[in-house]
């Protein structure tokens, strides 16, 4: 059922705020509006108008999301969070422009609780494999030069653990080889720096003076490190597409992200006997809960070793 009208419009007051006042993304707002429409239908279809929304209307339609009990497609529990943010936020806008009958809803609904799943790291034989498939020249413009830019890639993605964001968004003066570190750009402007091992900044220096040269040459000038085949910045796809087609090279069957690397670099760090705050650290992460799910890893594999190897285990004693 389409929206009420007047419900409409209030939507459209806040799209205006959160596009004017807080100078969200076009892409950002779409997103809103998708789900707040999603918010607003299943409030038209239940007879409720958005002024007088409770709190536990807003629960029953978060739990509603997860099945598409709503009349829509049913969300991971990632979306539906989002989308309760969305909610939240439109509730708190209307109540702060004195629209609302019942005050604030959402600041009383419970926010359900987000599972918790476990990174997916790959081996270091097979990290290994992966790097140096990236490093082989294909066909193509530039075959030499995207090489050593992918390996250098792959290094920095492996060697640092940072993000596709934070890689792709490196600049020239944001690594200093001399004293082997990187200025990282993380979520929400924070900063960190971390070290730059041996091997990525070979990886790195190779490109850097053997390849990025020939890159830049083809576009109008940009202080970005790793850079497309037009001489700009390189994408967020094409970043996915190196990694995806170093692991097709390298006759990995399992899916592999450039976030696989990170998950990677986090677990070789606590099996090598790294402190997990200072792989926190290192992360960026802001609470170490969310740096122990690599600890679960590395307890899991151990447990399997230990099944394996000792002899009360194997024999179930």
């Amino acid at each position: 059922m389409a929206p009420r009208p007047e419900d409409a419009r209030r939507l459209e007051q806040h799209l205006a705020h959160l596009r004017i006042e807080r100078g969200l993304s076009a892409n950002t707002l779409a997103a809103y509006r998708g789900d707040l429409t999603r918010y607003l239908e299943h409030l038209a279809g239940s007879g409720i108008a958005l002024t007088a929304v409770r709190p536990h209307d807003i629960s029953a339609w978060t739990q509603d999301l997860r099945t598409g009990a709503d009349g829509g497609a049913p969300l991971a529990a990632s979306s539906a969070a989002r989308a309760l943010a969305a909610v939240r936020g439109l509730h708190a806008f209307l109540d702060q422009e004195r629209e609302s009958a019942t005050g604030d809803p959402a600041r009383l609904a419970p926010t359900p609780a987000r599972p918790r799943t476990l990174p997916h790291p790959i081996s270091i034989e097979e990290t290994e494999r992966l790097i140096e498939a990236a490093g082989r020249p294909g066909t193509g413009i530039l075959p030499e030069a995207r090489a050593l830019r992918d390996r250098a890639l792959l290094e920095i993605l492996y060697g640092l653990g940072a993000r596709i964001s934070e890689a792709i968004g490196l600049d020239i003066d944001d690594v200093d080889l001399s004293s082997r570190a990187a200025l990282l750009h993380g979520k929400g402007d924070k900063q960190r720096v971390v070290p730059v091992g041996r091997f990525a900044a070979q990886a790195l220096e190779a490109y850097l003076t053997r390849a990025r040269p020939a890159l830049a040459a083809r576009g109008r000038g940009t202080p970005a490190i790793f850079l497309g085949i037009r001489g700009t910045r390189l994408t967020r796809q094409a970043a996915w597409a190196i990694v995806q087609s170093a692991a097709s090279a390298a006759e990995i069957e399992r899916e592999i992200s450039p976030h696989t690397l990170r998950h990677s670099y986090a677990t070789h760090l606590l099996h090598g006997g790294a402190d997990v705050r200072t792989v926190q650290e290192l992360l960026g992460h802001a609470s170490v809960t969310t740096t122990q799910l690599y600890t679960q890893v590395t307890v899991d594999s151990l447990r399997e070793a230990h099944a394996a190897a000792h002899p009360r285990a194997r024999h179930g004693a």
